[in-house]
């Protein structure tokens, strides 16, 4: 009989024990991401589908703005507390004028992705013919803003730069005569080239002092940074499993190809072209020094930063072994 009490207490004891501590809720975040259909764009949505959030006890909210200068505004607000996709010359111009945001994680290192088309019928063969051209990039302060600026520098061309907001947007302008020259990243504007609707006019890699800097960045909420940190660090440990299963699993181009219509074969050539994994790194801002040469000749900043300023903007952690 004694034997049963005990039993019985120890299961009630358990059972309040239970009630009292219950399962801790995941951590929530709010992210926001430049650009919907990139494949960079798009790794989130596989980390959630492949549960690399929620192993790392996560429950994220996450949108798509129409580019960086929106996702900019977003997070400087405090509404999200991370935002990705975002153009390295717009977040160091932000910071330098007060922006709480942090860097926690490079998204894309050279130009290999960027290139803009014209029309098939246009008579445009080269930047030097597109002189008084109107030519696309997303919104001031994006990689797309970046890459173009450098690229009419190095050509010495006049054309006139335009912000054009997304890649669907843009093609609809190029192909009704608004815009001269459009800007794209695949898987957009590759189904136009193979039905000879669209031809590239130059690539981003064209650039030869972009082909090892970092252009595209995960900034984060300072205020977050402080209140969250430990769930923010989790959330950089989900994105960097959800890179490495993108590039090992052939499941990952499947699912892709399948959320753009697009054909498989097309999207495993885009990507190989395109999107070296060696692209995708996250675990440093690459040539900072170019970078910061760059933001001062397109007069994104006054000065580089200093060392102090470089330390407080760049905080990406370390890998864990």
């Amino acid at each position: 009989m004694l034997t049963r009490v005990l039993s019985i207490l120890a299961l009630i004891a358990a059972t309040l024990g239970v009630a009292q501590n219950p399962a801790q809720a995941a951590d929530k975040l709010k992210v926001a991401i430049s650009q919907r259909g990139f494949w960079d764009s798009s790794f989130l949505e596989f980390a959630e589908k492949e549960e690399f959030l929620k192993a790392a006890d996560l429950d994220v909210e996450f949108f798509y703005t129409e580019g960086g200068g929106q996702t900019l505004q977003i997070i400087n607000s405090g509404s999200v507390d991370v935002a990705m996709s975002n153009g390295l010359l717009g977040t160091i111009g932000a910071y330098t004028k007060g922006a709480p945001i942090r860097v926690i994680s490079a998204q894309m290192t050279g130009a290999n992705e960027l290139f803009w088309y014209v029309r098939a019928d246009s008579k445009v063969r080269n930047l030097k013919e597109a002189d008084g051209k109107s030519i696309a990039f997303s919104a001031p302060g994006s990689s797309s803003n970046l890459v173009l600026l450098s690229l009419l520098k190095q050509a010495g061309s006049k054309a006139r730069p335009v912000g054009t907001g997304g890649l669907p947007g843009t093609l609809t302008q190029v192909m009704s005569g608004q815009v001269d020259i459009g800007w794209a990243a695949p898987p957009f504007g590759v189904k136009e080239m193979q039905e000879g609707k669209i031809r590239i006019l130059i690539r981003g890699n064209e650039v030869p002092s972009l082909r090892g800097q970092t252009v595209r960045t995960i900034i984060v909420n300072a205020d977050s940074l402080k209140t969250k940190r430990d769930a923010i660090m989790r959330f950089v440990e989900g994105y960097r499993e959800a890179v490495d299963w993108m590039y090992a699993d052939p499941q990952a181009i499947k699912m892709y190809a399948a959320k753009m219509k697009l054909d498989e074969k097309l999207i495993a050539d885009s990507i190989r072209e395109f999107h070296p994994k060696e692209a995708m790194q996250t675990d440093a801002m690459k040539d900072v020094e170019g970078i910061q040469r760059d933001a001062v000749k397109l007069k994104f900043i006054d000065a580089p930063l200093t060392k102090e300023q470089l330390a407080e903007l760049i905080q990406i952690p370390p890998r864990k072994k």
